[in-house]
């Protein structure tokens, strides 16, 4: 989805060149003492669970009106999240498993956070509101300021499994179903093929029509068609898109593109 901003290469270039200077830097607050966090006594992964369970509806809707009053708990793991990281502390990470569900749970906890920073957009339809809450603002990670644009294709991406892009959530309509329980390491490979299989098989995301030979899907399957489609994947979209569904689709059929719906997710 981020790489939408790439469609206006022209105003992107232009963006990259007058903007980083005046780049929004997020900063976390110090909740986390060095020697809670030497001694492990605080588990940042509670805090991000207990956020969920507060704010976010069985069908993935964030109650963001209700968080903006709440968030201390958002807050602890915002604080949590400053603090390590796989690039920081690679021996918390010492498995694939656990740096991608750090990735995919701090991604999302960063977006949930970057909506109530901004006063609940009504939506980010606009390229230049996504400029600005993808790649012009940026949050602290490990120690390091990163925008989510930056984090997505530069740290997550990079690990090489496509089935995150039905996991990673920027807070609008046509994102993934945000779960209720946060990604862990023990459970994630089983956690992101359920997160594929919904998504792949909802008609919303993707849609098959067989009076016309043809099927529209979800625009992240455009957006990041290179992570689904090379040689370590599938030969087509169709192929990898039938790997997690219940009734196969044709080979022959042709696809298309819903236009991406940038509403912000709210209850």
């Amino acid at each position: 989805m981020l790489n939408q901003l790439l469609k206006y290469s022209k105003l992107f270039a232009l963006l990259i060149v007058l903007l980083p200077a005046c780049a929004t830097k997020v900063y976390s607050p110090e909740f986390i003492s060095s020697t809670e966090k030497q001694v492990g006594e605080f588990n940042g992964s509670r805090s991000w669970k207990k956020t969920l369970d507060k704010n976010v509806d069985l069908k993935g809707k964030i109650a963001f009106n209700k968080l903006a009053e709440d968030y201390v708990d958002l807050l602890f793991y915002l604080d949590y999240i400053a603090k390590t990281s796989p690039e920081l502390n690679p021996q918390s990470f010492s498995s694939s498993e656990q740096k991608l569900a750090f990735y995919i749970n701090s991604y999302n906890a960063l977006a949930m956070y970057g909506v109530v920073y901004y006063k609940i957009p009504k939506d980010l339809n606009k390229f230049i509101d996504r400029a600005k809450f993808f790649k012009f603002t940026e949050y602290n990670i490990g120690g390091r300021h990163i925008s989510l644009y930056d984090y997505e294709n530069k740290i997550i991406r990079p690990m090489g499994d496509p089935r995150v892009h039905f996991a990673l959530n920027c807070m609008v309509i046509d994102c993934p179903r945000l779960p209720k329980k946060p990604f862990t390491p023990e459970m994630l490979d089983a956690q992101l093929n359920e997160a594929s299989v919904e998504f792949l098989n909802d008609p919303q995301k993707v849609f098959v029509d067989h009076s016309k030979k043809k099927v529209m899907v979800s625009e992240i399957l455009k957006f990041y068609e290179e992570d689904f489609v090379n040689p370590n994947q599938a030969a087509t979209l169709l192929e990898y898109i039938n790997r997690f569904r219940k009734e196969k689709i044709p080979s022959s059929y042709s696809i298309g593109f819903f236009k991406y719906d940038w509403t912000i997710n709210s209850q």
